[in-house]
């Protein structure tokens, strides 16, 4: 007989193992009471409900019963009864889910507050004005969150009464006040539902849960989950809390700790302190908060004691702690503990400190850093000059440079970057309302909070421009503008520069230079604490990784570049690129020639520029693979444009003949559908000497850089092949040539001869086709057009996003492979292939082959390499290396 579900569980009952059940504050306040450190005690409600609760509209039956047994244990513990008239039991109920979701579901604080208990609460405390300004924190939370209340109307009462009494923050209207703006607050919650704030504890505590539940499914939630790849069916799990004030008066307060700087990642305590609050006022920003050093000089032994905790807390976690608490009356409280979310730029820092204090080993500080983030260290930096002078300085939150249009609100940021314009979202401080904004938006500036608000917070998370608390800065959002001290006046439209690295904001658009981390990876030499850290990681991704990484290089410039961010050869060299230019002019007279002997001049005058471009591409690459394909797309993308030659021909007074004759060619090689029409191997095939002039120039500059001394290792690839009588009519005219030109040179020559698998049936006849082929490289950018049915550049134009939007695609399978679908395909034909041809070399060389899942995949079905743009190597390399981390514990966890 099965176990019955628990669905509650108490603090003491858990720990940090149960995160997928008691969501990631519920298993980190668990093992905080495990630990003995200061945690008010209280209960979790698990995922297992929440998931019932979504799928039924009704919470489980047992639930009722298990939590009115937590309940009554809590208030054991605390002496207290929750709601009562004297010294009330207050609690807070806050969502857990089992991934970090900064600020997109719901927080009730004070719940058993009332007209009766408020009272109670002001003997108890001998701080009336407290005991009001909790109950009025509650009547708000509740309204809005529960029972769907606009905030506005909220925000308006109290902005009225701060007028009237002409102060500027919430913490300065006196009891009187509080007190007036409370029953306005009820009459609000009357007026706009028909019904009462609901007097009863119980109802205030089960309704509270509910909204927890329903908060998984509002937009802003599913917006965050769908931007970092969570999970739709988790569910979230509902912490209830014993109550601890931080608003008690000048010996109270709240914060938020980091164990290390969360922006830069170094070793030190970071954070916020706000004096006489409670929690979420640090988070929404709706005050300043002092620097957390400050709590050093008031109340010394509270800092001295969270020092300790939060040194215990990073010893545990061996890891960045993100750590919430308040200090009641000089009594320090944990409130929650978490794995800190980090930029890139600490990412690493963090991961290479704790490898150095032998913390972590080097496999798991790997495993802490990814390809995205070194990325986004290669972005370039601002190039700003002593005499730039900034409009303002805020927080450094979240570091890069990013340059765009203000705009005052999420839906215009959404509204203009859907056009394609880069925007900047301006606000006095973000709300989780603001999150599409924050996406759609390159870099994020506020006017009030530090870093650990929202805005810092979630900036952080997604790798995002960001500089908070500019407080210079006054904030018009009605007015659609801000204004600095002195007098400049930025209005929606107008472009600004946000600089997250050194906190600042500049007028107009900065100029960009390369940043620390680019040039370092370029010079390998480290210049200070984050250039060591990310080349101490590659290193090591190199040491561990199988997969090879290659460039998608096409001139001698990108080769040495490529080879200089750690290329282990050039997986794709697209032969096209060599005819465009001043060459062009060759290729429309070969396509124009009217006999053989025309034809073969226009070949001939081609040979030695591709022999040229072969030659140093194979020097920049000397002793690593080279793989060329040849010509791939239409001749006619070599030939003007039809419309434009019509229009010229019609508006000349005397057209020249060869306009005529282009026109002629245009229209006698005009194809419904070119890109699957007369390309790659059949336009070898179909051309005579095309192949076999390109062909001769590999062959050729082979020789010459084998005469130079050098050692050139050129294969070639033929490309868009669907059967295995198409590359054996390829291969062998290619060999024909190869042994012509080691005929005339005297020179031996190796170049292995594959192909490009880039159609369905070249994937499901592999097995054929590997019988003629030394390797396989896989074009995922076509096979994913051809296995769809659909051309990129329409579809990511018409219905792409709509179909992310309703969740068709999760992501584009032009962006990361489609695993199910054309990644089947390549690790059928990978296997068939090898079933006939053990030696048959894999890889891909489609822009798949940088995209850090699409990594992991091509390591896990054991492809040889994968080759990407160049200033995407370092990632993959670093990729490359976590997919074999990966692979591997994967497999000591099956054992």
């Amino acid at each position: 007989m099965s176990k019955p579900t628990k669905y509650v569980y108490a603090f003491a009952e858990g720990g940090r193992d149960m995160a997928a059940l008691l969501g990631g504050k519920g298993a980190g306040l668990a093992e905080m009471t495990r630990m003995g450190l200061p945690v008010p005690p209280g209960f979790t409600v698990t995922t297992d409900a929440c998931k019932v609760y979504l799928a039924t509209g009704e919470e489980p039956p047992e639930l009722g019963v298990e939590a009115a047994r937590a309940l009554a244990g809590l208030e054991r513990a605390m002496g207290r009864t929750l709601g009562a008239p004297e010294d009330p039991l207050l609690v807070s109920v806050r969502s857990g889910a089992r991934f970090s979701m900064p600020g997109m579901m719901e927080t009730i604080l004070d719940i058993g507050l009332n007209d009766r208990s408020v009272t109670g609460l002001a003997k108890a405390s001998g701080q009336e004005r407290f005991a009001w300004d909790s109950y009025r924190r509650l009547i708000q939370m509740f309204g809005h969150t529960v029972m769907g209340v606009d905030s506005d109307l909220f925000e308006r009462a109290i902005a009225e009464h701060k007028a009237r009494r002409a102060v500027a923050d919430d913490h300065l209207l006196d009891t009187s006040e509080l007190a007036l703006i409370t029953e306005e607050f009820k009459e609000i919650i009357r007026k706009e539902t028909g019904e009462d704030f609901p007097q009863d504890p119980a109802e205030q505590l089960s309704r509270a849960v509910r909204a927890v539940f329903d908060s998984w499914n509002t937009e802003r939630a599913h917006v965050y989950r769908h931007r970092e790849h969570i999970p739709e069916d988790l569910g979230t799990a509902v912490n209830v809390q014993a109550m601890v004030f931080g608003n008690l008066g000048d010996d109270s307060g709240t914060g938020v700790a980091f164990t290390r700087d969360p922006a830069t990642g170094e070793r030190g305590t970071y954070g916020d302190y706000l004096p006489d609050a409670q929690g979420e006022d640090v988070v929404a920003g709706v005050r300043d908060a002092l620097p957390l050093s400050e709590l050093r000089t008031l109340d010394p032994r509270a800092y001295v004691e969270l020092g300790d905790h939060l040194r215990t807390l990073e010893s545990h976690y061996r890891d960045l702690c993100d750590v919430e608490f308040t200090v009641e009356r000089g009594k320090l409280w944990i409130l929650q503990t978490r794995v800190g979310k980090r930029t890139a730029e600490a990412a690493f820092r963090i991961a290479h400190d704790l490898r150095e204090e032998n913390t972590i080993t080097a496999d798991e500080a790997l495993t802490r850093v990814d390809g995205a983030g070194l990325t986004r260290l290669m972005f370039p930096r601002f190039d700003v000059k002593a005499t730039d002078q900034p409009l303002a300085h805020g927080v450094p939150a979240s570091p890069g440079a990013a340059v765009g249009a203000v705009v005052f609100d999420s839906a215009e940021a959404v509204r203009r970057a859907a056009t394609g314009e880069h925007v900047v979202l301006v606000r006095r401080e973000t709300t989780p309302d603001d999150l599409p904004g924050m996406i759609a938006a390159q870099a994020v500036l506020t006017s009030r909070g530090g870093k650990t608000s929202h805005a810092a917070v979630v900036a952080r998370g997604m790798g995002k421009v960001c500089v908070c608390g500019a407080e210079t800065l006054a904030v018009d959002p009605a007015g659609r503008r801000f204004t600095t001290p002195s007098g400049v006046v930025v209005r929606e439209g107008d472009t600004v520069s946000v600089d997250g690295t050194a906190g600042t904001v500049h007028l107009g658009e900065l100029p960009l230079t390369v940043s620390e981390v680019g040039r370092a990876l370029e010079t390998r030499a480290a210049a200070g604490p984050l250039t060591e850290a990310v080349l101490g990681a590659l290193d090591h991704a190199d040491s561990v990784r199988r997969l090879q990484v290659r460039a998608n290089a096409d001139t001698p410039e990108d080769a040495a570049r490529a080879r200089g961010l750690g290329a282990q050869g050039i997986g794709l060299c697209r032969t096209e690129h060599m005819f465009l230019g001043e060459r062009r002019a060759l290729v429309e007279a070969m396509i124009l020639a009217r006999d053989d002997t025309a034809r073969e001049a226009a070949l001939a005058a081609l040979l030695p520029l591709q022999r040229a471009d072969f030659t140093g591409i194979l020097e920049a690459m000397d002793g690593l693979p080279v793989t060329i394909r040849l010509l791939d797309p239409p001749l006619h993308e070599f030939l003007p444009d039809r419309t434009e030659l019509a229009v010229r021909l019609a508006e000349a007074a005397d057209p020249d003949p060869r306009d005529r004759e282009l026109l002629a060619a245009v229209e006698r090689m005009h194809e419904q559908n070119p890109m699957l029409g007369l390309r790659g191997v059949r336009l070898g095939l179909a051309v005579p000497g095309l192949m076999a002039m390109q062909v001769r120039a590999v062959a050729e500059a082979v020789t010459a850089r084998l005469r130079a001394g050098g050692d050139p290792k050129a294969e070639i690839m033929i490309p868009l092949v669907g059967t295995v009588e198409e590359l054996r009519l390829a291969r062998a005219e290619t060999e024909r040539v190869l042994a012509e030109v080691a005929s005339e040179t005297g020179t031996e020559l190796d170049c292995p001869i594959g192909t490009m698998i880039e159609l369905p049936r070249a994937a499901l006849t592999a097995a054929r086709i590997a019988e003629a082929a030394d390797f396989f490289s896989f074009g995922t950018n076509d096979l994913t057009q051809t296995t769809w049915g659909l051309s990129r550049d329409d579809a990511e134009a018409s219905f792409f996003p709509l179909y992310l939007e309703k969740g068709v695609f999760a992501v584009s399978p032009f962006d990361s492979i489609d695993q199910e679908g054309v990644g089947r395909l390549v690790e059928l034909a990978t296997r068939a292939g090898r079933a006939v041809n053990p030696r048959l070399e894999t890889g891909v060389c489609g822009e798949h082959g940088g995209d850090p899942d699409s990594i992991h995949f091509f390591h896990r079905i054991g492809l040889d390499y994968v080759s990407c743009s160049p200033f995407r190597i370092p990632a993959a390399r670093l990729e490359a290396g976590r997919a074999a981390l990966a692979q591997a514990t994967e497999r000591s966890d099956s054992r």
